[in-house]
């Protein structure tokens, strides 16, 4: 059901041979159509956990177009979990794709305001759980001591992949930053890790060393947040950001969204333009998933991405 370890496919370019990199896409998107990407190696030690102490749901936390809700949803209906997710904002009927994929899945949602959703959150969960009864809660976005584990296998993975060597360079996008802090830990200061957050600020980087910190009680200094590459923030985008994907899909076949993966590979294209990689150097991406976010983009803007066959 779960196609692991997922694929780590070469990718031949002009602007790679003219710096003679080698660049691979860790291709996390394929390991499932619904819990893909980084979303499957975050829950997964969750899930294990909740299962040993005999939970028997879940609630979580985050927006009308989250991955991790989405990916929480279908994780709780194929092991067996009931799902609550708590969603931020009102919520709009008819249900967007995301919400209306989670909703098929099994998953109660429960709509908190934005200010209460901000002020409240840790109290919402214990609050509800009056309510509804002994949850096993997932942070939003699911970063967590237990996610930086499962995202540190991706590590694992790669050096086997690569017939037991390790790329110079790891590249990965981020929103709560377990990812990256799962990648840092599993390198151990033994390759560079570039990573593009989503979001505007860089307050992330205190994250991601806090996550890192409570997970393995170490700092580590082999990592950028390269933070200039977010077009103007969480679901900002323009039309360059949109003829990139559609460009990059027409010619790798490989779909890529508009708040993760897209600026992720356009952030990487950027870098090696500008020669912030070593000409020479060997490079693994890794794609984070997100494709079910595509549909909901499309129908908010319009039909901008040609990506129309992607699965939700």
């Amino acid at each position: 059901m779960l196609n692991q370890p997922s694929p780590l496919q070469f990718i031949q370019d002009e602007l790679l041979a003219k710096h003679g990199i080698r660049l691979f896409i860790k291709r996390d998107d394929l390991i499932h159509p619904q819990i893909s990407g980084n979303k499957w190696r975050k829950l997964k030690y969750n899930l294990q956990a909740a299962q040993e102490q005999q939970q028997t749901r879940l609630l979580t936390f985050g927006g009308a177009y989250s991955n991790h809700i989405a990916a929480t949803a279908a994780a709780g209906k194929m092991f067996g979990f009931e799902t609550f997710g708590v969603i931020r904002g009102e919520l709009i009927k008819p249900l967007n794709p995301t919400l209306s994929l989670a909703q098929q899945q099994g998953m109660q949602l429960i709509s908190v305001d934005r200010q209460t959703y901000r002020a409240e959150k840790a109290e919402l969960a214990t609050r509800l759980q009056l309510e509804l009864g002994q949850c096993y809660v997932i942070p939003e976005g699911g970063s967590n001591a237990l996610a930086v584990k499962g995202c540190a296998e991706i590590v694992t993975e790669v050096r086997e992949q690569l017939d037991g060597k390790l790329p110079d360079y790891f590249c990965v996008s981020c929103g709560t930053g377990g990812t990256a802090a799962g990648l840092v830990t599993g390198l151990a200061r033994m390759s560079v890790l570039k990573v593009f957050p989503a979001l505007k600020g860089d307050f992330l980087k205190d994250e991601i060393n806090r996550l890192i910190w409570e997970s393995v009680g170490k700092k580590y200094d082999n990592w950028q947040l390269i933070s200039d590459e977010h077009f103007g923030g969480y679901t900002k985008w323009n039309h360059q950001l949109i003829n990139f994907i559609n460009d990059f899909y027409e010619k790798f076949r490989i779909q890529i969204d508009p708040i993760y993966t897209g600026k992720l590979f356009y952030g990487v294209w950027d870098e090696i333009k500008k020669g912030r990689f070593e000409d020479g150097s060997t490079i693994v991406v890794i794609h984070t998933g997100g494709l079910q976010g595509i549909a909901g983009f499309n129908q908010r803007f319009g039909e901008l991405l040609r990506l129309n066959n992607v699965e939700t």
